[in-house]
């Protein structure tokens, strides 16, 4: 006999929780004048570290854009579409990964500090395990704004070399992604568009 249940009755938080971090949770493009305040920026962040990753690895690397200087910097450097909504965005981060993550093997993995050698001359291994790894951090990031009560409208269209050139020059720090942040004003957003079905992304064998 099968059992048919509905996601509510699986779940062991909350519906609303599940609601504000992923059933209602919206990608936003317009945001309030509401400031993010420090704490909050902070907050998001402490969330992020606590995320698995291989290794208990941590190369994602957030710069926080809030001032006007700063936000003049980013702007040019990010798609047409994308430019006014970073521009009146209270705060904006730029997700990048640090090239030389493995460096810091004995602070977060104490116990394996000796995995550090498998990376020293191995800059291929480092790029893939830390690209990875900032990426998975990114979804964090995503769901800690929105844990908080934000919104975040993450990015990708934007010249990634001119960013990195003007905010890491030192050449150790890639960005992968812009994400701004803020309460969602009226028409943050369209109509939301449709999901795969489950058929359709999941196999059992």
């Amino acid at each position: 006999m099968t059992i048919e249940l509905t996601l509510d009755e699986t779940l062991v938080l909350e519906p609303a929780a599940a609601d504000l971090l992923f059933r209602e949770g919206r990608t936003a493009n317009k945001f309030t004048n509401d400031p993010v305040s420090e704490e909050q920026a902070r907050s998001i962040v402490e969330l992020v570290k606590m995320g698995p990753t291989a290794f208990n690895n941590q190369p994602l690397r957030v710069t926080y854009v809030r001032s006007e200087d700063a936000k003049e910097r980013l702007v040019p450097h990010l798609a047409g579409g994308n430019q006014e909504k970073t521009r009146n965005a209270p705060l904006s981060a730029i997700l990048s990964y640090d090239a030389d993550w493995h460096e810091h093997f004995p602070t977060f993995n104490p116990g394996a500090q000796q995995l550090k050698s498998m990376f020293d001359d191995n800059a291929e291994g480092r790029h893939k395990l830390g690209n990875n790894n900032a990426n998975l951090q990114a979804g964090y990031f995503i769901m800690a704004v929105r844990s908080l009560g934000l919104a975040a409208g993450p990015m990708s269209g934007y010249d990634a070399e001119a960013l990195d050139a003007d905010f890491f020059p030192e050449g150790n720090t890639h960005s992968f992604m812009v994400v701004n942040i803020g309460y969602p004003a009226e028409g943050a957003w369209g109509e939301r568009l449709p999901r795969l079905n489950y058929d359709d992304v999941v196999t059992t064998v």
